[in-house]
């Protein structure tokens, strides 16, 4: 059971999660001070942590730049700021004022709540601090509440959800991931530099090149060893993570929506909640937290984690744009054949959707290619033991549309500039009510009317001309207002349609957080569907997100992006990790391949429990043209699946037995496919020599089995 303990005499709060603790403290100047975070503590413990800081060691030093709870701009503070604030009369400065507490007490999901309020000294703003934890995570969520209480309007530079502190150690090292369309979550990590490191996206979207979490170890971890802290920020927009080293030797980072440039406006009355953003200890290395954060978006972030995903087909490589009825009854015969439950129609049934420049916005299937609508396609698709899904890409227009043509000022722009178009689209200003009630307006009816079962919501383009005329600091409030209307619009079509299952994509990885997850099912993990260039991404992807939301797919060779040509074996293989679709043209499919092909789903759907809802553990990482493995296991510790793919062999090189984690150390595994019987001690103490077929692009599955 979480527990939040209190000490009135020291004004210590501890909140305990079942393997760590989180103290903090109001300090004499009103503020909200970070004390401990890390191992178990007990009240007493916490209260020996509250030792008043001694003094500062000049006059150019100030308060210590990390170690509060929400740094403020104010005061003899000089570190990065999380709470920036600009009143009515030009003040910028904040001065904590405590103005109580609640605890709301363990629920029946096991979750308990801590609110600590404040106000500033002297101008009508409060601020609300909120934790929560769970009584099965070690995760602590966190966000802020800020309320303008007078009838001026008040400025927020920055309003980050949270600042995390770490305890001081010798060195620090900085994990994250970067990348760009079609090379995501490529996996970083590097001594983190005196000053400070921004982490950031200014696209308006969750981005390609960075994603908003970020862990951080002494330099010594390892991935089964060591303490590491992380944290990760649940929205789907711009945000900042700024991480800091001080000379001094601490460590923290502050982050939250939101960038550089842009002021959110907080009316008179009006209040402003920032997303969460979550924090967690472990002393397991990179895979214990990486598997604490998997359970943790399991149980508490994915609205449907329970449920095994199916195995989908997506036509978009076989027909582009060239999409009709007949076509699309083809390939749905093939993929059932295949042992296919997801047939999902891509991009071109819709409006004057010929390329991709012309239609978007009109969503109406196109009557020359579905003269009887959607319902022929989907009944057949049905027919065939498979539920249907559809591309959708609400939040653009192309300037070739009815849309466009009747509403031009529905788009994000300012006056007097040009309209940039990236995929000859522009984008929809999701801010505006109206444009959002009519997004949900075509979605719903779309959904209701013809049976659909899914939706690949796609978002192909950053935001640009991010301008609102016509609104009051229009520029400053649509970021904020275009996420949370696109999440009205997401909570609304589930609420109508509560079977509806949705792919967040966006060109690929380009929106993959906990606040989309919060709202969807799985996440389009790149549009380089490369099973060689895979393996680099899904490592990067995982350190974070759990394999039941990641969507990898099956396509042709030679591949459309990279031109490499790998084995169907090897592309079903690194697919498997996650949730398996096919993408190919399987009307170019050899009898040969379908089979092959028809086998490996079929193996696939046999231990996708395991991908989808085991413990996963990284034998080897993607390091070199050695092997690279991956092993998930029943929570019950009864069977275990371990993948493993080697790009090419090098004559002369020794790689280590790959040592498993995570088995029952008494038990005994046999092996499904060879019957051979192995011992748990032997599997995880002395390692396990997958047999590779000769060659490159050699790869494996094996599924053990307790007996």
């Amino acid at each position: 059971m979480p527990v939040i303990s209190f000490a009135p005499d020291s004004g210590v709060w501890l909140l305990s999660t079942p393997r760590t603790s989180y103290a903090l403290r109001i300090d004499g100047t009103g503020a909200p001070c970070h004390l401990a975070w890390g191992p178990r503590l007990t009240l007493d413990e916490a209260r020996e942590q509250a030792t008043p800081p001694g003094p500062a060691a000049s006059s150019f030093e100030g308060r210590p730049p990390v170690g509060e709870e929400l740094p403020v701009d104010g005061g003899a503070r000089f570190g990065p700021p999380s709470l920036q604030v600009r009143f009515a009369d030009g003040t910028r400065a904040v001065e904590w004022l405590p103005a109580g507490h609640r605890v709301e007490e363990p629920s029946a999901q096991g979750s308990a709540e801590l609110v600590l309020e404040f106000r500033d000294r002297h101008y009508p703003l409060e601020i609300s601090l909120h934790y929560r934890i769970h009584d099965d995570s070690d995760v602590i969520e966190r966000w802020t509440v800020l309320r303008n209480t007078g009838d001026r309007s008040v400025a927020l530079p920055r309003a980050d959800s949270a600042a995390w502190t770490l305890p001081a150690r010798e060195d620090y090292r900085l994990s994250h991931v970067t990348g760009q369309w079609s090379a995501e979550t490529q996996l970083r990590r590097e001594r983190l530099p005196f000053g400070e490191t921004v982490l950031t996206s200014r696209r308006g979207i969750t981005s390609h090149h960075a994603n908003p979490w970020v862990m951080v170890d002494a330099g010594d971890a390892t991935e089964e060893h060591g303490e590491v802290w992380s944290a990760a920020l649940a929205w789907s927009g711009s945000w900042r993570v700024t991480v800091q080293r001080t000379p001094d030797g601490r460590a923290g980072f502050t982050g939250g929506a939101g960038l550089d440039g842009t002021v959110l406006p907080l009316g008179p009355g009006e209040e402003f909640t920032t997303p969460a953003y979550a924090g967690l200890y472990t002393d397991g290395g990179f895979g214990a937290a990486s598997r604490a954060w998997h359970a943790y978006t399991l149980a508490h972030v994915l609205p449907h984690a329970e449920e095994i995903r199916p195995v989908l087909y997506n036509s978009w490589e076989a027909t582009g744009f060239d999409v009709d009825e007949a076509g699309q009854k083809a390939l749905a015969a093939r993929a059932a054949a295949l042992g296919v439950e997801l047939y999902v129609m891509d991009d071109g049934w819709f409006g004057a959707r010929r390329s991709e420049r012309a239609g978007l916005g009109d969503w109406t299937p196109s009557p020359d290619r579905f003269p009887g609508g959607l319902k022929p396609l989907v009944e057949e698709v049905h027919r065939l033991g498979m539920r249907f899904g559809l591309w959708v890409e609400p939040e653009m227009v192309n300037p070739d549309s009815d849309l466009y043509r009747e509403h031009p000022d529905w788009v994000l722009h300012f006056p007097h500039r040009t309209r940039t178009e990236l995929r000859s689209q522009l984008v929809l200003n999701f801010a505006r009510r109206d444009v959002a009630d009519w997004a949900y307006g075509r979605l719903t009816g779309l959904v209701g009317d013809h049976g659909i079962d899914f939706l690949k919501w796609d978002m192909n383009r950053a935001l640009s001309e991010a301008g609102w005329p016509g609104e009051a600091d229009g520029a400053d409030r649509v970021g904020t207002a275009y996420v949370r209307n696109l999440y009205g619009v997401l909570d609304r079509l589930r609420a109508d349609h509560p079977a509806l299952r949705i792919e967040s994509c966006s060109g690929g990885g380009g929106r993959v957080d906990l606040g989309i997850l919060s709202r969807t099912d799985q996440a389009w993990t790149s549009d380089n569907t490369d099973a060689a260039d895979r393996v680099l991404i899904q490592h990067g992807y995982g350190q974070l997100y759990p394999a039941r939301t990641m969507a990898a797919w099956v396509t042709d060779v030679p591949n459309q992006l990279t031109g490499r040509s790998v084995p169907l074996r090897f592309r079903f293989h690194v697919a498997m990790a996650g949730v398996l679709g096919v993408g190919g043209d399987l009307t170019r499919w050899s009898d040969d391949e379908l089979a092959e092909g028809a086998e490996l789903v079929a193996q696939y759907k046999r231990v996708r429990h395991l991908v989808q809802h085991g413990t996963l553990h990284r034998p080897r990482g993607p390091v070199d043209d050695g092997p690279a493995a991956v092993q998930y296991t029943a929570k019950d510790r009864s069977e275990a699946l371990l993948l493993v793919w080697r790009r090419a062999p090098r004559h002369g090189a020794a790689w280590p037995a790959l040592r498993l984690a995570g088995l029952d150390p008494a038990a005994r595994y046999r092996d499904t496919r060879t019957g051979t019987v192995h011992s748990a001690a032997v599997l995880t103490g002395y390692g396990y020599a997958p047999e590779l077929p000769a060659g490159d692009w050699a790869s494996t599955a094996v599924h053990l089995v307790r007996v």
